[in-house]
């Protein structure tokens, strides 16, 4: 498998040997991801197929989050493309949602039929649990990342708390939050990597 440099420095980076391998990829990623796919997606891109480093994976995140639509949607978008163009883009897309279509169906029909099933509802309290444990891992692994980052630890932190108490704790619209304090980060990152770039 062809391999590339590492942007943060440390192991060599893979790429896909075809467009079936990024469908593969993303389908095996995509029926990993019950409670949530990013931790799965984290696994699989970063730790298991090292097509993406700790830092790309966060970049790539990052505008995910920004761009209209799912975040993993997008990162597949963006790493099929990146690779194969529009067909990379399609079957990284493909392997994301094909088969988990399906699976959801079947298991959206069978939920209608047992929603008011006491078990079911006690089973799907217990999988939001788990799902809240996946994020919460997710947040951990990629906070390893501020190490590297411009802005510097605190500074990241700091960020992390505001959006926090903004989304969870006072409600405030996600879409402000995120063009505000994203608007913020970008300026303070901008000028730290200007002063980083003047001195000597």
């Amino acid at each position: 498998m062809p391999e590339t440099t590492d942007a943060d420095g440390a192991l060599p980076l893979n790429r896909p040997a075809s467009c079936g391998e990024v469908f593969r990829v993303f389908n095996r990623l995509a029926l990993q991801g019950f409670g949530g796919v990013l931790p799965v997606a984290h696994r699989e891109l970063v730790e298991r197929e090292r097509w993406l480093s700790p830092g790309q994976f966060l970049e790539l995140l990052t505008l995910g989050q920004v761009l209209p639509g799912p975040n993993i949607v997008n990162i597949a978008l963006i790493i099929g493309d990146r690779h194969f163009g529009w067909r990379g883009a399609l079957a990284a897309c493909g392997g994301l949602l094909a088969l988990p279509m399906v699976i959801v169906l079947v298991l959206a029909t069978a939920y209608q039929q047992h929603a008011g099933n006491p078990l079911v509802a006690g089973a799907l309290r217990g999988m939001g649990a788990v799902a809240a444990g996946l994020v919460i891992a997710t947040a951990v692994k990629l906070a390893r990342t501020l190490r590297s980052n411009p802005l510097g630890r605190p500074a990241c932190l700091a960020l992390a708390a505001a959006t926090a108490v903004m989304v969870g704790a006072l409600r405030w619209p996600m879409a402000g939050v995120v063009l505000g304090l994203g608007a913020l980060g970008i300026t303070l990152a901008w000028r730290a990597l200007r002063r980083q770039e003047r001195s000597p």
